[in-house]
């Protein structure tokens, strides 16, 4: 099992290929999070994700660190109390491209199945996947702004 997270761009800035059965992903939210801030240095504003990644432990987490949580809730009524709120939306919105660019990172990038033997090559065949797929992230995002410029500049 891929996990990953990513940048509202698409850019992928944190993952982990498990080579067992993986834990529920409402135990791989603060993980991840520690992860990032402890590899990257970034001060993280908000954390979006799936019904999966609710927990009463997560939901503290978030709080104390000072994160807005657009993690779906598990409760029906509370996630239609949550859809009203503009930021909770957003954070949703950008989540629902997660199986696209899961599909993409997997058969654009790694091949599907991954004929690396043995978990330690597919792990590192999985970071070179990652960094080609961050790569070509880049490029399209610097592509449209050229686009953008040439267009104002018209």
């Amino acid at each position: 099992m891929l996990f990953r997270s990513e940048q509202d761009n698409g850019l992928i800035f944190d993952w982990k290929l498990f080579s067992e059965q993986a834990p529920a992903d409402s135990r791989l939210l603060q993980d991840s999070h520690q992860r990032i801030t402890k590899n990257l240095d970034v001060d993280i504003k908000l954390i979006a994700g799936d019904r999966g990644f609710d927990s009463k432990d997560n939901q503290k987490y978030l709080d104390k660190e000072n994160i807005f949580n657009a993690v779906a809730p598990r409760d029906p009524k509370l996630l239609q109390q949550r859809l009203k709120e503009e930021q909770f939306r957003k954070g949703q919105t950008r989540r629902s491209q997660t199986e696209a660019r899961i599909s993409i990172v997997t058969h654009c990038f790694c091949g599907n199945p991954m004929r690396q033997k043995g978990f330690k090559h597919r792990e590192i065949h999985m970071g070179l996947s990652v960094l080609s797929h961050n790569l070509w992230v880049l490029a399209r995002i610097k592509l449209a702004q050229q686009a953008v410029k040439a267009k104002q500049a018209a």
